[in-house]
């Protein structure tokens, strides 16, 4: 099994980031926000990174395709997710777009020890986490660094239902109904 690390560069310096990638022994990092951009972290905007980290034998990618900041569609079939972002970007993971970036991210970590980066430091509540369920069922171990002193194991998303192929969807959870007694 192929493992990937994520990430949430955060409030971090560039050495704290440097150092969680190094520590598994990251070779890549492949940026996945929609804007590579940050006003009050200036050490985080692509220029920076794409100089930067390959000055420290980390290689840098920024791959749109992967970005957040998704708006749901009406017809969504991922009602499950209350959020919408979190319900735009499922929709999003139905899309070719998506379907080639994520190829093109599996490929690089085949490659070398790749690790996805966003700015948000709690993957459960980044889009991350549904990158990292749409690896689990292609049959990768996804490792989210930064939280702790070791890397949590990602688990599939509860209500996530797979379905053919790599598809995923999140629905309602539906509410258990009692049974109802059987009268004598």
């Amino acid at each position: 099994m192929s493992t990937l690390y994520t990430v949430g560069h955060s409030t971090r310096s560039l050495e704290e980031l440097v150092e969680l990638l190094q520590a598994p022994g990251v070779e890549a990092l492949v940026d996945v926000r929609t804007v590579p951009r940050s006003r009050r972290h200036p050490q985080f905007e692509r220029d920076a990174l794409s100089r930067d980290l390959p000055a420290r034998g980390i290689g840098y990618h920024h791959e749109k395709a992967l970005g957040g900041f998704r708006r749901p569609r009406n017809d969504s079939p991922n009602r499950g997710w209350q959020h919408p972002a979190f319900r735009g970007y499922a929709d999003h993971m139905e899309s070719d777009e998506f379907a080639l970036a994520l190829s093109r991210l599996q490929a690089q970590a085949r490659e070398q020890a790749t690790c996805v980066m966003c700015a948000e430091a709690q993957w459960w509540r980044c889009h991350r986490r549904l990158i990292a369920d749409a690896l689990l069922v292609r049959g990768w171990s996804v490792l989210h660094l930064g939280l702790s002193a070791r890397p949590a194991a990602h688990e599939q998303t509860p209500f996530a239902v797979h379905g053919p192929g790599h598809r995923l969807t999140y629905p309602p959870v539906q509410a258990e109904l009692p049974l109802e007694e059987q009268g004598t």
